[in-house]
Parts: C-alpha cells; sequence; structure tokens
C-alpha cells in the first residue's frame, strides 16, 4: 500500500522511490541486527529517523534512550558504531534523551567481552584498526610536535573552565572518596615526589611538562632545579610566565624542545601524561634516552595511562578528533623496551579507578562551564568535548583503562629494600602542604593564543 503511493506520488520515478524506500528498510534491519548483537545486558532505547522505537539488551541498568536524527547517522552506526556514534553526536544527528553520554558508553563497554558486540563487519573493522595500530604511532619529531599542538594548543582559557587551579591535566590521586580536585591533584603531585626521592640540590628532568604545576611543586618543596620539556607553544608559555610570577626562574625553567634533543644528565627524570604520545615504535628510543639522560644513581618516575589487559587498537573517535598518534599500551608492551634499555624496575603501581573521579569532575566543571565554552569555540566542539570525558570516564570505570607508575633506576641498590620510605614522605609533604597552603599562589598569565588551524 505504501509503495503504490509513493509510485502514484513520483509517477515516473516510482522505481527508484521503491528502491529508496526498501533501502531504507535493510538498513532498519541492518542496524537492528547491529544492536541485538551488540547489547546483550542493559536497557537501551533507540529511536530512528522515522520515529520507530526498539529496545535493546535484557532490562537491566539505568535505562539509556538515544535518538538516530537522520539516515546518514543511520548507514553509519550500522557499519562503524563505534566511530559513527561519537561524530552522529558531535554533528547533532544524534541526541541522547536520557543516560547521557556515560549511559551510552556504560553500556557499550559492559557488553564487550560479555557476547556482545560480535557483528561481523564491525569486529571486522575494529581487527583492522588493531592490526594496523603501529602505523598510526610513527611519531617523528616533527610528527609529533604537530599532534601534541593539535590538541594541548587549545586555548588555556578551555582547560581553565574544568581544570584544578594548578592546571593538572592528568589522573589525580583520591586517598579519599570525598577529595576535592584540587585536593586530589595535590595528593597526586605529593605521590609521585615520595617516589623520586629527592634530594635539595638535585636536577629534575620533567618530560612533558605541561603547564608547569608539577616541576614547580617539586622546586619549592625540595630545593631542586627542574628543567621541563614540552612540544606545545602554549603550554611552554604559560609554564615560564608561571615560574617568573613566582620568582623561580633561576631554578626552573621550561624549554620547547623534543626529549630527543636533550644530552645534559639529570639525577631524577619524571613524565606524567606525555608516554601516551610515544607510540610503541618509539618504546625502546623512549627508555634508552632516558638511561642516558639519567646518572648513574638516578630514579625515573614514568606515570602514564596503560591497559590491564592485552593491546588493543586506540579508540578511533580519540585518535581522530582528540589525540591523533596517541596510544594506550599494555603492560606487555612496555616491559621488553625497559628490559632493553639498561633501566632496573623497582616498582610498579597501578592505580585504577582514580582517573575515572578525575574525569567525572572535569565532566562536572566542563558542564557548569558549558556556555563559556561555547563561547571561546562552538556547539560542534563543546558535543565532541563532552563525549571524550564522558567517553573516557567510563573506559576508566568499565573497561581495562588504568594508571602505571613505573619506577625506575639503574642501579638495583639506589632506593631503599621497601616501600615505607614513600608513605613517610608523603606524610611529610602533606603537613607542609597545610602550612603553606595560603602562601602558593597560581599566578594568571596573560597570554592569550589562537586556536590552531584546523582544529
Amino acid at each position: 500500500m505504501i509503495l503504490s503511493e509513493i509510485g502514484v506520488d513520483f509517477g515516473g520515478h516510482a522505481q527508484a522511490a521503491c528502491l529508496t524506500v526498501r533501502g531504507h528498510l535493510v538498513m532498519n534491519i541492518l542496524l537492528k541486527r547491529v544492536l541485538d548483537r551488540l547489547v546483550r545486558t542493559g536497557n537501551l532505547k533507540v529511536t530512528g529517523p522515522k520515529g520507530l522505537t526498539v529496545v535493546f539488551g535484557d532490562g537491566s541498568g539505568e535505562p539509556v534512550h538515544m535518538h538516530i536524527k537522520t539516515r546518514h547517522a543511520e548507514r553509519a552506526i550500522t557499519f562503524d558504531p563505534m566511530l559513527a556514534v561519537p561524530e552522529a553526536y558531535m554533528d547533532g544527528e544524534l541526541d541522547i534523551l536520557e543516560g547521557g553520554v556515560l549511559g551510552v558508553m556504560r553500556i557499550a563497554f559492559q557488553n564487550m567481552g560479555s557476547g556482545g558486540i560480535d557483528a561481523t563487519w564491525s569486529k571486522a573493522i575494529e581487527g583492522l584498526r588493531h592490526a594496523f595500530r603501529r602505523l598510526h604511532q610513527i611519531n617523528t619529531a616533527t610528527r609529533a610536535r604537530r599532534n601534541v599542538q593539535r590538541h594541548y594548543d587549545l586555548s588555556g582559557d578551555l582547560y581553565r573552565l574544568f581544570l584544578d587551579e594548578d592546571m593538572q591535566y592528568s589522573c589525580a590521586y583520591f586517598e579519599q572518596p570525598d577529595m576535592t580536585l584540587d585536593e586530589a591533584q595535590a595528593a597526586k603531585k605529593r605521590h609521585i615526589a615520595a617516589k623520586l626521592r629527592l634530594k635539595a640540590g638535585q636536577t629534575v628532568l620533567d618530560i612533558g611538562s605541561g603547564w608547569g604545576g608539577l616541576g614547580i611543586y617539586l622546586a619549592k618543596a625540595f630545593d631542586v632545579d627542574v628543567q621541563g620539556v614540552t612540544l606545545s607553544t602554549e603550554q611552554h608559555g604559560v609554564a615560564t610566565d608561571r615560574a617568573h610570577a613566582l620568582g623561580l626562574q633561576n631554578r626552573v625553567h621550561f624549554d620547547l624542545k623534543d626529549y630527543r634533543e636533550l644530552n645534559e644528565r639529570f639525577d631524577r627524570i619524571v613524565s606524567v601524561g606525555m608516554f601516551e604520545h610515544v607510540g610503541v615504535n618509539h618504546y625502546r628510543t623512549f627508555f634508552e634516552k632516558s638511561a642516558t639522560l639519567l646518572k648513574p644513581d638516578g630514579v625515573m618516575l614514568l606515570h602514564t595511562i596503560g591497559r590491564s589487559g592485552v593491546p588493543w587498537a586506540t579508540s578511533a573517535f580519540v585518535r581522530k578528533y582528540i589525540f591523533p598518534g596517541g596510544y594506550i599500551p599494555a603492560l606487555s608492551e612496555v616491559m621488553p623496551a625497559i628490559e632493553k634499555s639498561g633501566l632496573v624496575v623497582t616498582d610498579v603501581e597501578m592505580l585504577r579507578l582514580h582517573y575515572a573521579d578525575t574525569l567525572k569532575h572535569w565532566g562536572e566543571r566542563f558542564a557548569a562551564n558549558r556556555d563559556k565554552a561555547k563561547a571561546i569555540y562552538d556547539e560542534r566542539f563543546c558535543r565532541m568535548w563532552e563525549f571524550y570525558l564522558a567517553a573516557s570516564e567510563a573506559a576508566f570505570r568499565w573497561q581495562d583503562l588504568v594508571i602505571f607508575q613505573i619506577q625506575l633506576a639503574k642501579k638495583n641498590d639506589t632506593l631503599p629494600m621497601t616501600r615505607d620510605y614513600m608513605g613517610k614522605c608523603e606524610k611529610a609533604l602533606e603537613m607542609r602542604d597545610m602550612g603553606h597552603r595560603q602562601q602558593t599562589p597560581v599566578a594568571k598569565p596573560t597570554r592569550r593564543r589562537k586556536v590552531a588551524d584546523g582544529e
């Protein structure tokens, strides 16, 4: 009946119209088949472009309701849901009416490894991404600089909307679940500092120094000299301004430089949130260079996102829109490179849900300042950033993402035999921080940068 009516309406184009409608019906069937296989558990309601609503899953858990608004989005989600869902959300072709992005990703991740996500073509696409993951990680010095600037040279005003006062853009350390974000980020700095076992007068290299918060903290707390290196022009400028504003320019300086260009030697090396940009192909170079830069009695602390499970490809959405060239390694991919470098692993700690809680704080802060973010960029950017923060929280809460803190030395007897010194140092630092809390102003640099081309 419907096709005959269309035939009358379109006259001589009836056959083409019939094929169009038939194609749309087939697409609906294919999408339903994909979601039937993907969502075995959970409570997902999907409304399509024509208004038809179908429920997937076993009805357990908090309900989630997605509205796919266009046929274009419907087609894309059918064949590559893990990339097409965030793209459709960014473009306004998909709305989440109930449960939010976090709910959508919770259902996706909870169905991984539980019999879900076995639609043949979708699984094949993810398999190809895994097989070719190393091609996206050929991070030469030039490419590494371009990749870093793509993300970290976004306006500092954006990051101030959701980060803590010290602008720590890495996993906080929640010693207590009711800590504020600022308290947990301060605890993170103490936790890292304790593992470095610093002494006054030592030299410290901070690889991937960000906006300078950690380097400045170490210099003030331990009377050490810090050299930070970054590939981000924006971060380099802010960090330098902060050091000068605090009168630390003779003890803390930041260079716009690739770590591979360095030749000095240091007592300590710390790297927080930078290793994710190195790429598996360059792990051996990273650790061998670190060993060269570290003095014989030196200590290094690497803080990086990792996987508690087996190696897998970076999220297509994250690689395309957030961190080009980025990769999250399994421990089995990191250790072989360390073994060949001449460094000794002296301690490994896995921080599990700390980043999930950090991202929850960031997401809430971004939501509270969304109008300000939209004034800096636009609606599409805000939807992209919302998806990034929520999907990342979900990955740490329900998938296999964790934080590795790997302590390294050149000699087996450089550090004490037990970990007791770490706790004692953290406690002493906590008492120090409590006494200095009112005396640690954060410099507010006046510089502003335009958005990099293509962002």
